[in-house]
């Protein structure tokens, strides 16, 4: 069969398509892990925590589909990545699942007594379910710029050599904190459009201004660190785009302090990335500042963008490079699927994926409207 996009294209819209997926979970399920994060402290009654998990007890199901639809794209069109990163990170995917688990827990079962402790005990999970694998996809991805600490041995086993302890460097801590407050803005401005007026929307923005401010320090740093901190890695040589997927054949990668500016320097239109995720965190402060729910909201959302798309852009074509052997570095070049494989997922993904969307869309507009406490009332049945 002739496939009609070439194999080297193909890498590459599923490259693109990855970090889609990833600023998908984000936008959707981000928000709600910002909003569980914040529960203790913008709600002090339990009206108001019960009215706060109402603003997304409706759709967070629903929002967790993009991690998982995240999850399977990488083990399909990337296994090498999927084998290696679920392996050798595997301690804090498990810390990760572990967080997670109190979500759901946590909103099932919050309101099924009323008990004080019992429903405190559960409005704590639900913030441990919002804030701790925030805090551990941001202190990855700071693993991922550094390089993880894995070979590949001449049958292509991986070995990881790093330990738990290892992953929490201060440039990895550097990143979760900056993860933990991109989404604790992006909850926040999410409690201004979606919960009643008064005293919870009011800590919101004040909680919201000060990630705000955190996100563009951090973020600065974290480019500050990126520029002078001697990371990186580039490929020597010619990478064979078309070529198999062996990450032990072709160009070999190699540290390169700095390395991860080189493709602004050749493609400038890539500086759109770093600065909306400044502007964008600057429109939300200002919108949660002069109480404008919609700019908070959308400036939390493009800060968002333009952070993760930093990253990706950043590093292309690496996906994971090896701290340890850079030779083993895994690109877009010599990691993904078969030829074929790309190309049928892809014609699956036109076909399912705006299902998705407008199935979202839509639930979102019948589910629209701010959550109050007077509904608690009238709806027992709410959380």
């Amino acid at each position: 069969m002739d496939i009609p996009v070439d194999f080297a294209t193909l890498r590459v819209i599923w490259w693109a398509l990855v970090g889609i997926l990833l600023i998908g979970f984000a936008l959707t399920d981000g928000f709600d892990m910002g909003v569980g994060a914040l529960l203790p402290f913008v709600a002090k009654t339990d009206q108001e925590r019960r009215m706060v998990i109402n603003t997304v007890g409706a759709t967070w199901e629903g929002n967790q589909v993009w991690f998982i639809l995240g999850g399977g794209a990488i083990f399909a069109a990337w296994p090498f990545v999927y084998a290696i990163s679920f392996s050798g990170f595997y301690l804090a995917m498990f810390v990760v699942l572990a967080a997670m688990i109190m979500r759901p827990v946590g909103f099932k079962y919050r309101s099924k007594r009323p008990n004080p402790k019992w429903r405190a005990f559960w409005d704590w999970s639900l913030f441990v379910g919002g804030f701790v694998p925030v805090l551990v996809f941001g202190v990855a991805m700071g693993n991922v710029l550094q390089g993880a600490p894995f070979r590949l041995d001449s049958d292509l086993r991986a070995f990881y050599e790093g330990a738990f302890i290892g992953l929490f460097s201060p440039f990895a801590l550097v990143c979760g904190l900056l993860s933990v407050s991109m989404l604790v803005l992006h909850g926040a401005a999410w409690l201004t459009i979606k919960a009643e007026e008064g005293p919870v929307t009011e800590r919101a923005r004040l909680f919201g201004e000060i990630a705000a401010l955190a996100s563009i320090v951090l973020f600065a740093a974290g480019g500050f660190w990126v520029a002078f901190g001697g990371l990186g890695f580039r490929i020597e040589g010619l990478a064979d785009a078309a070529g198999p997927s062996n990450p032990l054949r072709g160009a070999a990668a190699v540290r390169a302090p700095g390395a991860w500016l080189d493709n602004y320097g050749r493609h400038g239109w890539m500086v759109i990335a770093p600065v909306l995720g400044f502007v964008g965190a600057a429109l939300a402060l200002y919108g949660l500042r002069f109480n404008k729910a919609w700019a908070a909201f959308s400036g939390s959302s493009a800060s968002a963008v333009g952070i993760i798309a930093t990253v990706g852009l950043s590093m292309f074509p690496f996906i994971l490079p090896s701290s340890f052997d850079p030779r083993s570095s895994l690109t877009v070049w010599n990691a993904s699927s078969s030829h074929m494989t790309l190309f049928i997922m892809l014609i699956v993904t036109l076909i399912f994926l705006p299902l998705v969307l407008i199935y979202t869309a839509w639930v979102y507009k019948v589910l629209w409207g701010r959550s109050t406490t007077g509904a608690l009332v009238t709806n027992p049945d709410l959380y």
